[in-house]
């Protein structure tokens, strides 16, 4: 019955597909290396009670199992959280910010309905122990650098701030479990929801025009004026501050034309505490990477340190580059077995050159001109004087 079956939500990666895959992962790799970042491995299986615990995936959507020793684990749901545990227990000092990378698969489990994968690949970042807006900008301007470097072009970074719709649902609601409603229709980008919830809200007509008003703050950088405009508590008001602060820091890395406002963010990553962010491009629905601030974590880790960093989603920037899989090119040597010699000598002075080459026994092909039609280049070693090559 499962024979040819797969698990919920993995998936198969065939030759041209991965061939795409590390074409593109390369160029990203080598951009994020030429910041200074340095790349690290974590284990695919973590202590449920240290990582799984810490991460903002929520409890559903982990592969749990367990060791002989009875052990709960979990397959890592995300990068952040393990890069915390590492960085806080190894070589994290607080005089100084490390940059850290990564490359990794995670895991995260799926409904039957939801058709999406539960492995999938993400290459990120991880800024620790800095805790300005320039740190912030650092890692926005590289993640740009990194879209760009991939083949991205039509694309934008969505900024927020967690800390302004939490304060001015905070200010209006005064009540956690009403915040968390509209804080609800703002993740599902449900603004239509939103507005009618917040018009059937018992709340003055001041207040209702001020919850909508935040549906508004979602542009270029005109609105960061009307976002300070809007702020009135004093932590709006460091939001809105910080915002303006990081647009004139982006400026200067020459990323703001790829930057929008987008003050209705909300992100299912329970531990951001500040700015975060979304990348959006043509082709496909969903963010095709994300990140943001996240100074709390490391607490529970024991060793208090800022940091943030961002995650980018490698299937759906294939995807959305609309790249076609790539069959690389290679060579074939089709020989016969008193020319083997011969042919193992051409294929060996061919990969010196830096050349694929695949080289097969004719006795092991049933149909040479459908065999040779999927190499670029295909040379003949048949016959039985040695020197000579059929054409």
């Amino acid at each position: 019955m499962f024979m040819f079956e797969k698990p919920l939500g993995m998936r198969d990666t065939l030759p041209s597909l991965y061939n795409t895959k590390k074409q593109v992962r390369e160029r990203m790799t080598d951009a994020i290396g030429k910041w200074g970042f340095q790349f690290i491995e974590t284990p695919t299986l973590e202590f449920y009670d240290t990582v799984g615990v810490q991460s903002a995936i929520s409890e559903g959507k982990l592969f749990k199992l367990l060791d002989q020793q009875g052990h709960t684990l979990v397959l890592r749901p995300d990068m952040t959280a393990p890069i915390a545990r590492v960085a806080a227990s190894r070589f994290y000092q607080d005089d100084y910010p490390l940059r850290l990378a990564y490359d990794a698969n995670v895991f995260r489990a799926q409904q039957r309905e939801g058709g999406r994968p539960a492995e999938f690949e993400q290459i990120g970042t991880e800024l620790i122990g800095d805790a300005t807006t320039s740190g912030d900008a650092e890692v926005i301007a590289l993640m740009i650098a990194v879209l760009k470097e991939a083949g991205l072009r039509n694309f934008k970074v969505a900024i927020g701030h967690i800390g302004f719709a939490d304060a001015l649902f905070k200010e209006i609601l005064g009540n956690q479990e009403r915040a968390d409603v509209l804080r609800r229709f703002l993740y599902e980008k449900n603004y239509v929801g939103y507005r009618e919830h917040v018009k059937a809200l018992p709340l003055s007509s001041i207040d209702k025009g001020r919850l909508l008003q935040l549906l508004q703050l979602r542009g270029g950088e005109d609105k960061l004026a009307l976002a300070s405009e809007l702020a009135s508590s004093k932590e709006a008001k460091e939001a809105a501050a910080e915002l303006e602060k990081l647009w004139l820091h982006l400026k200067d890395f020459g990323a703001a034309e790829y930057v929008k406002l987008d003050l209705n963010i909300v992100s299912h990553m329970s531990y951001y505490t500040g700015i975060l962010f979304e990348v959006y491009a043509g082709n496909i629905g969903f963010p095709v990477g994300s990140g943001g601030r996240y100074n709390k974590l490391f607490e529970r880790f024991n060793t208090p340190a800022p940091a943030t960093g961002f995650g980018i989603r490698l299937d759906r920037l294939i995807e959305s580059l609309g790249e076609e899989d790539k069959q690389p090119d290679i060579h074939c040597i089709l020989y016969s077995g008193e020319r083997r010699a011969e042919a193992i000598t051409q294929a060996a002075n061919l990969r010196g050159q830096g050349k694929r080459v695949t080289m097969q026994d004719i006795t092991g092909v049933n149909d040479v001109d459908s065999y040779t039609k999927q190499f670029t280049d295909v040379s003949y070693f048949i016959g039985s004087r040695k020197g000579e090559q059929d054409e």
